[in-house]
């Protein structure tokens, strides 16, 4: 990949493949978001989308193709992609026996910041999620909608330049689900954050993505912005439409932190 293509995108990959055995879960997949773009991955369960971004996060190494993340090589320079990203999965990851201001306190710590900085780190993030008034609080108490406002204030305490976010609103009540948008779009908008999201909810891809690419067998089906997809199937066609045309299928997860943990316990394993 060249320069010039590195200087000009968040996140390249070239024939990006994943093999598990005989199974092929990621196949020969080419993707240039652009910095700055929230970029929707879409697909069924078993799809491959989390398997993606599990390698794009250097968690996964690739069977074969390789990918580039914020400039860098995903195989031959993993720390300096760590560096520049930050990441939510489809798990809680937030610690329900601790505060909300203890968990970012630790990660903090996690991610090297300098004693110095943390607490205006900690007392920016909790201000921007809107979780300042529930800092001290245990996060068993909190609704899901916090804890994934927690997640992602976790995610960025160390100000990274590209955001990998799987699933993110997964088992949350239409209310809180747009609680977490607004914030990912203040992201972008205010720090200029490159975002990759897997979702199933077609309402948040067509409400968040500036662009998305639909996975179907480990494949890319088709990459586009959700309007044009939308109109390449006819006037009145909706995003649920572009997905089954595409993909095949639908899912809606449905609300406190051990509902939350379980939904993505189980979304896990399926996909």
């Amino acid at each position: 990949m060249s320069t010039a293509t590195s200087d000009r995108f968040a996140i390249t990959t070239s024939e990006l493949t994943r093999q598990f055995g005989p199974l092929t879960a990621v196949d020969h997949v080419e993707l240039c978001v652009p910095y700055g773009e929230i970029f929707g991955l879409l697909g069924a369960n078993g799809a491959g989308k989390s398997t993606v971004i599990k390698m794009l996060t250097t968690l996964l190494s690739p069977t074969s193709g390789s990918a580039e993340v914020g400039g860098f090589d995903i195989i031959k320079s993993p720390g300096e992609v760590r560096r520049r990203i930050g990441y939510v999965s489809q798990l809680v990851s937030a610690d329900g026996a601790l505060t909300g201001y203890e968990n970012l306190r630790l990660s903090a710590k996690l991610y090297g910041l300098a004693k110095a900085e943390r607490g205006e780190r900690i007392a920016d993030a909790l201000d921007f999620m809107g979780l300042a008034d529930s800092a001290h609080k245990l996060v068993k108490t909190y609704s899901g909608g916090m804890i994934r406002r927690l997640e992602l204030a976790q995610a960025m305490l160390h100000r990274p330049a590209i955001l990998f976010l799987d699933e993110p609103t997964i088992g949350l009540d239409p209310v809180a689900r747009r609680m977490v948008w607004d914030r990912l779009l203040d992201l972008r908008h205010d720090y200029g954050i490159t975002v990759l999201i897997t979702t199933h909810d077609m309402e948040e891809a067509e409400m968040l993505s500036d662009n998305l690419a639909i996975l179907h067998m480990g494949r890319i089906s088709v990459i586009g912005k959700p309007a044009e997809l939308r109109a390449g199937l006819g006037a009145d066609a909706t995003m649920d439409d572009v997905f089954v045309h595409y993909a095949g299928g639908l899912i809606h997860e449905g609300g406190t932190f051990r509902e939350v943990a379980q939904t993505r316990r189980t979304a896990h394993r399926l996909g």
